[in-house]
């Protein structure tokens, strides 16, 4: 069975109780719910949190939550694949049978289903160990700078500073959505994006919302869309 994992810890910092907070109408997790729920791709759609408030707000958008997560995997410094791999050990104790697992992130108010999808197929046909959304910068890479204490600029790829902007490859960014990734690897593999096939999507569906600015214009851009 394919299951989806959403990782919605109680401890936001910089935007509090992010996880829930009404976006556009809706409490911001139920995005990611309801988008893993009309994919019809997953077995099993379980939110890994250690917040009671969060998991009965889940479980009323249609989530599962049949563990709550310990402390030691609940902190600022907790990376992804430890929490999924959590998930993937307590539910197979449970009797599941697991083959594919995706992380969807709990906020990503721009999620659409064809993305999930298309990453499973890529999963598939690539034989990578993880598949996962991408968008190109909105910038050449290759002209970024780095800002001195003295107010001086300084490239940090000169040999692309005189090379039309046309001419430099592209590049690509995490998109912060989602990862499909092999039940084996989500065990054993920690490096997704050295170990991942990209899925692009256009920039307009990627979002960072970190503090309350990136959250109110997201929030823009989403009733903008809607």
């Amino acid at each position: 069975m394919n299951i989806c994992v959403i990782p919605a810890r109680g401890g936001s910092k910089r935007i509090p109780r992010k996880n829930i907070r009404v976006f556009s109408g809706r409490p911001m997790i139920d995005y990611a719910i309801s988008a893993a729920r009309e994919s019809g791709l997953f077995e099993h759609i379980v939110v890994s949190t250690d917040d009671q408030e969060i998991a009965q707000l889940s479980r009323e958008c249609g989530a599962e939550t049949p563990f709550m997560r310990t402390a030691t995997l609940a902190d600022d410094h907790t990376p992804t694949v430890p929490v999924v791999a959590d998930a993937i050990v307590r539910c197979e104790s449970l009797g599941w049978s697991i083959n594919d697992v995706c992380c969807i992130y709990p906020c990503v108010p721009f999620i659409q289903t064809v993305d999930l999808r298309e990453a499973l197929r890529l999963l598939k046909v690539s034989g990578a160990d993880y598949a996962f959304p991408i968008a190109e910068f909105p910038a050449a890479i290759q002209r970024a700078m780095r800002l001195g204490t003295d107010g001086r600029v300084s490239p940090f790829f000169p040999d692309g500073e005189l090379v039309r902007t046309q001419d430099l490859e592209s590049a690509y960014h995490d998109a912060g959505q989602f990862y499909w990734g092999k039940r084996s690897a989500w065990l054993s593999n920690p490096l997704i994006h050295s170990s991942g096939a990209g899925l692009i999507i256009p920039k307009a569906r990627t979002v960072d919302i970190d503090t309350d600015e990136d959250w109110d214009m997201a929030e823009m851009m989403h009733q903008a869309n809607h």
